[in-house]
């Protein structure tokens, strides 16, 4: 797994969720609550850290990797929300998020502050 300083940064990529508000952060944890209306798409960003998802609403939800991803998951690809549904993703993907579905998604994004 790659260590957050050692992950390439990709030209207009932004670091954190793409995004968002932060709605809490302290010393170890950092939580983005996120938003995307129906076929709206996040901006394109890097997870330098590593992280939870809590979905909260919606009814699909696309993960777009861009080609120089760092990520485990290097191919477009939708899946359903569920509501409460916990993923724990490791650092280093690059991607875009798209709400490839008919109702507003909402998730909280957890990220790990080294040493957390």
């Amino acid at each position: 797994m790659p260590q957050a300083s050692e992950i390439p940064s990709v030209e207009g990529a932004e670091i954190g969720p793409g995004g968002g508000e932060i709605v809490f952060e302290n010393e170890r944890v950092r939580v983005w609550d996120i938003r995307l209306g129906p076929g709206e798409r996040s901006k394109l960003h890097t997870h330098a850290l590593d992280y939870m998802l809590i979905q909260l609403e919606g009814d699909k939800i696309a993960v777009e990797p861009h080609p120089d991803t760092q990520g485990e998951y290097k191919d477009f690809f939708e899946a359903d929300v569920i509501p409460g549904a916990i993923v724990y993703m490791q650092r280093g993907g690059t991607e875009w998020a798209v709400n490839t579905g008919k109702q507003p998604w909402r998730e909280l994004c957890i990220e790990f502050k080294n040493g957390a």
